[in-house]
């Protein structure tokens, strides 16, 4: 079931317009028509994310991978890649994404014989300037986004792109970082326990490392500090309550934010949008 909006604000351009539909819940989509104005902070997403520069230029910040990509560029985000997209000075850009749930495209991944395990196969290429990816991204937004496709037109062209996309990059081999079991532990507490306050203490606790250690190796495997990764956890948190409906006051107090204005502070850097912005849905 879709959302009745006010579509007056979705033809302003500096307005970031987002698209989901409860057919689908597996995948989000997002258009910037007028980035000029869109600075994210380093973030994480717990999502697989796809996107495509349709006017301009702009800096791509992924891991070690930093350039200044343009229109045919397709960015390639796994799940954790601590990343940001961000404009040249005042030179307008604008930009389409996808944000598609990690078991439903692990599942394709397995069905399509690229892993024999149920587990997500992150992808070595992180930018790519194949066009026919570029083309079918661009294609299979606007049809998503569109009111009169019906739902098995959209399901299928779905399956058809993340397929092709499968055939066309090559997933990653085994990583090499250094993540381990006990700071994967670390994650996952976190993950588990982002909307209270948490203490240093307990994280090592519950990981069975020592503070410095902890700090260390937990910035050079996830590129980030504990206190950030958590953070990130609470909008994504956000994100998913807000989808739901519910309001944005009380998702931030109920998230661990002292109050609604810091939610706004902390999601803008994060998502380039507002919790408003992020609520609406074509």
């Amino acid at each position: 079931m879709k959302e009745n909006v006010d579509t007056s604000t979705l033809h302003d351009a500096k307005i970031p317009r987002f698209w989901r539909d409860d057919a689908f819940p597996f995948i989000e989509a997002r258009a910037v028509h007028d980035g000029r104005n869109v600075c994210y902070a380093k973030h994480t997403h717990e999502t697989f994310s796809i996107g495509v520069i349709t006017q301009g230029t702009c800096t791509y910040i992924n891991e070690r991978l930093r350039e200044r990509i343009g229109v045919g560029s397709v960015v390639v985000i796994n799940p954790g890649d601590v990343h940001a997209c961000n404009p040249l000075g005042r030179e307008a850009w604008s930009y389409r994404m996808l944000y598609v749930d990690v078991p439903w495209l692990a599942e394709l991944q397995h069905e399509l014989g690229v892993s024999k395990a149920a587990d997500f196969r992150v992808f070595s290429t992180a930018l790519s300037l194949c066009g026919e990816l570029y083309r079918g991204l661009n294609q299979l937004h606007a049809l998503l986004t569109s009111e009169a496709a019906d739902p098995l037109r959209k399901h299928c062209a779905l399956l058809t792109y993340f397929g092709e996309l499968q055939r066309q990059l090559d997933p990653a081999p085994e990583s090499s970082c250094e993540h381990n079991y006990k700071l994967a532990r670390a994650a996952e507490y976190i993950r588990e326990n982002c909307t209270r306050a948490l203490k240093l203490d307990e994280i090592c606790a519950a990981a069975e490392l020592s503070a410095s250690y902890l700090i260390r190796a937990f910035k050079r495997c996830y590129g980030m500090t504990p206190h950030v990764y958590l953070i990130n956890r609470r909008v994504d948190y956000c994100r998913a309550q807000l989808r739901r409906g519910r309001t944005i006051a009380e998702v931030a107090i109920e998230a661990g934010f002292s109050d609604q204005a810091h939610l706004q502070r902390v999601f803008r850097q994060f998502m380039a949008a507002t919790p408003g912005q992020y609520r609406r849905r074509t």
